[in-house]
């Protein structure tokens, strides 16, 4: 379960004050949904073009900046109605609906300093998160998320019914103009552990801003009430007081820290450049992760599905043409049978013939109510028989083993990209699945496939001791395109011999001569990036590009070579960072 960081009031409030200095008012030109929980609405200003992300996911609802949408279709129907609606208008306001509540409004008017024609609320609440567009009146047009009467008697959102804030807050929210002495005895009225009951005294606040606020003044989140002594109740104090100040001025400090962020700067480890970047990179990363760990789960289980039962259909062939390496058998005991017509007598089931070359008795099994000649026609149609079974199995074993080395060929690449660190992996990972949407082992129907696009080139980056560049396809599209369209004339091609793995491309400039340490450099990642990565030593093949070929017909990340040689691969070297 990956854990992610909510939006608390705080960081809602920091974000959206930066977002009324550089982005009020602007123009909203275009509106595209991401996914489920996701839309991007393009904004222009005098100086500047961006794209607002607005995102109701129940574990990571945020507002901010982020990155412009991908070129795929929006197929929505939410996003396509906020674009009729607000196209073209100025967007003019973005308010806090009351004071500690975490539903943000986004108004849009004809042009700045109208009345607002239209409100999109922001309902950033968790599981209960949603994008609500209303009319002036507060009559709701559409909302991310319909809830009926049935889901929830207390608080309905449906089409054409009024708007309605959520349940206000019922415990005391903090206040700049409460004394020490009060909010000291309300945080302490009950003894316990302090975060606790700093989270039950008051509306308002988060775990990870209790905790961090406890860190900074130095105090364990589980010491209990009556332990504090009156100087940590100071410092405590001290930095509540610094929180509510950075409220109400503004002035936040966003950081990462070593288990996520903080707009308060406190644990901050690395700064940020400013809360949307803090925001954007944070909800961004963590779900990417998220779709990237289903995306791998979901390859996985439907490679290891088909796989297992391409095995059996291969063990199935192999069997029967087992079965027809006794064809010679048969064939060879009607031949003694011929031979001997003379011996055989009627209502015999066995006879015993000597072999033509060694002398060895062979027992022949005879059907007792046919003569010596109809037996020997029997073995000799037995005989046909597997003949045909093999000329007719074999090349469907051909098949069959060709498509199980291809789709391991994929599983490799998917084994390989084993975690989530940067967006390239999760960009690698919906490459596999394209392909394999093409290929048709997956239906489209269950997937949102990239645009046709070029494949990436976000190729595994790597230096040789002595400075050559060494490029590593990440799946089979990335293979073939690393293969016949970047590699150069005077580059080397490696690749684990006979067994899945990368296509790997020592970049090298004409004239310039690689020396062994170079070549068993590569070598070892040629071998690393296989499925051989935990032997000890690895057989890789490596040869010019020109003697790189794709069989015609063949299916993606596949190709032949010639004139190679061979260099032995040690991967290990390649974990030791050697």
């Amino acid at each position: 379960m990956i854990v992610v960081q909510p939006v608390d009031f705080t960081t809602l409030t920091a974000a959206c004050s930066e977002l009324r200095t550089h982005w009020l008012p602007s123009r909203l030109e275009q509106v595209y949904q991401r996914d489920r929980y996701t839309i991007a609405i393009a904004l222009r200003t005098l100086k500047t073009r961006g794209w607002l992300e607005v995102s109701w996911h129940p574990q990571a609802a945020h507002i901010g900046i982020g990155h412009p949408p991908p070129r795929t279709p929006d197929t929505f129907t939410f996003s396509q109605q906020l674009i009729h609606q607000l196209g073209g208008l100025a967007l003019v306001g973005i308010e806090a609906i009351a004071p500690w509540e975490r539903v943000i409004d986004l108004q849009f008017a004809r042009r700045p300093g109208e009345e607002a024609l239209y409100h999109l609320y922001v309902e950033v609440m968790g599981k209960y998160s949603n994008a609500i567009l209303t009319e002036a009146n507060n009559l709701i047009i559409t909302a991310a998320h319909q809830v009926s009467q049935q889901q929830s008697s207390v608080r309905p959102i449906q089409t054409g019914q009024p708007y309605e804030t959520p349940p206000k807050l019922t415990g005391p929210v903090p206040s700049l103009h409460e004394s020490p002495t009060r909010w000291q005895e309300r945080i302490s009225l009950v003894p316990g552990a302090i975060k606790k009951q700093l989270l039950k005294s008051y509306s308002g606040l988060s775990a990870a801003l209790v905790e961090s606020m406890l860190l900074a003044a130095n105090i364990a989140p589980d010491t209990n009430t009556d332990s504090l002594t009156p100087e940590d109740w100071q410092r405590l104090w001290q930095n509540w007081q610094l929180w509510l100040q950075t409220l109400e001025k503004g002035n936040f400090q966003p950081a990462w820290t070593p288990d996520g962020y903080t707009v308060m700067g406190w644990g901050g480890v690395t700064p940020a450049k400013d809360v949307q970047t803090l925001i954007n990179e944070y909800y961004t990363g963590k779900l990417n992760q998220q779709l990237f760990t289903q995306l791998r789960h979901q390859l996985t289980q439907k490679l290891n599905n088909i796989l297992g039962k391409l095995r059996n259909k291969a063990q199935t062939f192999s069997d029967r043409l087992q079965q027809s390496d006794q064809a010679d058998d048969y064939r060879q005991k009607a031949d003694l049978l011929m031979a001997h017509l003379h011996e055989w007598q009627a209502g015999m089931k066995t006879i015993n013939l000597q072999d033509f070359e060694t002398g060895e008795p062979v027992a022949i099994a005879l059907q007792p109510d046919k003569n010596a000649v109809q037996n020997a026609q029997n073995l000799y149609k037995q005989h046909q028989k597997l003949k045909r079974a093999r000329i007719a199995v074999e090349p469907l074993l051909q098949d069959v083993q060709t498509e199980i080395d291809y789709l391991e060929q994929v599983e490799a690449a998917i084994s390989q990209i084993d975690n989530y660190q940067t967006a390239e992996d999760l960009q690698a990972l919906e490459e596999i699945r394209d392909e394999l949407i093409g290929q048709k082992y997956l239906e489209e129907l269950d997937y949102r496939r990239r645009s046709n696009e070029t494949t990436s080139i976000n190729f595994r980056n790597y230096s040789t001791p002595n400075g050559f560049q060494v490029l590593i396809g990440r799946n089979n599209s990335q293979n073939d395109q690393l293969t016949f369209r970047v590699a150069g004339d005077y580059d080397l091609w490696f690749h684990a011999q006979e067994i899945p793995g990368s296509h790997v491309l020592l970049r090298l400039e004409p004239g310039a001569v690689p020396d062994n340490t170079d070549l068993q450099f590569v070598a070892n990642l040629a071998a690393y990036y296989s499925r051989a990565r935990q032997s000890d030593q690895v057989p890789v093949v490596y040869t010019e590009p020109k003697h790189v070929y794709k069989p015609k017909g063949a299916k993606p990340g596949i190709a032949i070579y010639k004139q190679e040689r061979i260099i032995w691969g040690k991967p290990q070297l390649v974990e030791l960072g050697v």
